[in-house]
């Protein structure tokens, strides 16, 4: 069972207000959306669902659960092997500078909220810089909801803040947003679930048409967003 406290915690882990930025980033969709890959609602859903079933299921969530379980059990050192894993895998410059920004935004947070748990400074001591990923493991832990439901805020988090930018970038209507917002929704359980299940063996980042884009916005004429 889920707490009521422990639910509010993970509703406001996976809001877009969160002060991380993730707001500020649509992961190269807005390359997609120039490039003329995605055009319109049914294009960007399809690019979504894609994205949440090659990407996040395969890898920033089945990586982002285990450092959950990690910080459980205070192993700091499965957590920078997972934290290393996270940065070394982000297929552009911009990819891994965004997994680098939200994590460090999300410890200074953390910092405002929990000042007194002592992982925190391991978190922050992470090197090169605490990823996305990991920093959410920890304020997961931190809520001690149980872990699916954990993983659950943490995709859905994803998914609002990639529904925004299609609206901007795309551009769309707030009732094509929502539709889209649904149909990610109704996929991402099971896309928990499979994270879940993973192992580390199993674990993989391997999206090149995103990595090309993503490479492309970097030097992008015009852009709403950072990656």
């Amino acid at each position: 069972m889920v707490s009521p406290a422990a639910w509010l915690q993970l509703m406001q882990l996976a809001s877009p207000a969160l002060p991380v930025g993730g707001f500020s980033y649509s992961e190269g969709l807005e390359a997609a959306v120039d490039s003329g890959r995605v055009v319109d609602e049914a294009q960007a859903r399809a690019w979504l669902l894609d994205q949440l079933r090659l990407g996040l299921a395969r890898a920033d969530l089945p990586a982002c659960a285990a450092a959950t379980r990690a910080w459980h059990d205070g192993d700091i050192q499965r957590i920078q092997v997972l934290n290393d894993w996270v940065l070394q895998t982000r297929e552009s410059r911009e990819l891994r500078q965004q997994a680098e920004q939200m994590g460090r935004s999300l410890v200074e947070w953390l910092r405002n909220k929990a000042e007194a748990d002592p992982r925190l400074a391991q978190l922050a001591a992470l090197k090169p810089a605490p990823s996305w990923p990991i920093s959410f493991a920890l304020a997961a832990a931190q809520t001690g909801a149980p872990l699916r439901e954990a993983m659950l805020a943490h995709a859905f988090g994803w998914a609002e803040n990639m529904v925004a930018a299609a609206v901007k970038a795309v551009p769309l209507g707030q009732s094509a947003g929502q539709r889209i917002l649904e149909a990610l929704a109704e996929a991402i359980p099971g896309c928990v679930d499979a994270a879940l299940a993973m192992g580390d063996e199993d674990r993989q980042a391997f999206t090149p048409m995103l990595a090309i884009l993503s490479a492309q916005h970097e030097e992008q004429y015009s852009r709403l967003f950072r990656s």
